[in-house]
């Protein structure tokens, strides 16, 4: 069943959302990557991002109130739900960012292989950011950690996303372990869509190869065809 109201509001509320998302990475990234931020600075990026995060709450309600089968909504929402309703967890929060990746496929054109590379490589990039904003922020000031730089998290995050796995640096706190579980499980999952999408050009390539050489096969029936019926015409005169 189509929901017109529900996608005019989200049509609507894209570029919005959007915008607010990139607010929400800088106000979230400023404070961990600058310690020494002052505190009016501090209170301003936490302000921001929690405005941002009331304002996708409130994109959710109202796409819910404006869905004609609201519980099949909310199933097909959950994880919009649960970063709503558990704010707390700050680590997962960051996944709301993942809205800037309706953007990206939104002028990827109308190619299916071009959204893919879009979504691939924009969630590849996002994921290693967040992962390293987030393990960074959970792993700072704890005891005998290995990660205390951004360079130390992003390498990390790379290792980790890509299962790699080096065991140089590793998160020692609960918050730090969850967000590498996270990114252990996207990078299984990113893994797949890759080998997917390379499988899929292949084939793609094969096929495109396939129908070439047919389209060659064809051409050359269809001129000797013509020599033929030529030919029979002149023996025909001849005769």
């Amino acid at each position: 069943m189509t929901e017109p109201r529900r996608d005019a509001w989200e049509r609507r509320a894209e570029w919005p959302l959007t915008l607010a998302a990139i607010a929400f990475l800088g106000a979230y990234a400023w404070p961990i990557l600058d310690p020494s931020l002052g505190r009016p600075w501090s209170t301003l990026c936490t302000a921001v991002t929690t405005a941002v995060w009331a304002l996708f709450a409130l994109d959710y309600l109202v796409r819910l109130v404006l869905s004609r089968q609201r519980r099949r909504f909310v199933r097909g929402n959950l994880l919009d739900l649960a970063i709503i309703v558990l704010p707390v967890l700050r680590p997962l929060r960051l996944l709301r960012l993942f809205t800037l990746l309706s953007l990206l496929n939104r002028y990827a054109g109308m190619s299916l292989r071009g959204r893919v590379a879009v979504y691939v490589g924009g969630s590849t990039l996002l994921v290693l950011l967040l992962g390293a904003l987030a393990v960074l922020d959970a792993e700072r000031g704890a005891e005998d950690t290995s990660i205390t730089s951004f360079g130390d998290a992003l390498w990390w995050s790379v290792t980790t996303v890509t299962s790699v796995g080096y065991g140089d640096t590793y998160p020692v706190t609960t918050a730090g372990r969850f967000v590498g579980v996270a990114l252990m499980l996207t990078g299984i999952g990113l893994i797949g869509v890759v080998t997917a999408s390379v499988a899929t050009w292949l084939v793609q390539q094969v096929s495109d190869a396939d129908e070439e050489a047919e389209a060659a096969r064809r051409r050359d029936l269809l001129a000797l065809s013509g020599e033929i019926a030529a030919l029979r015409e002149e023996l025909a005169r001849r005769t």
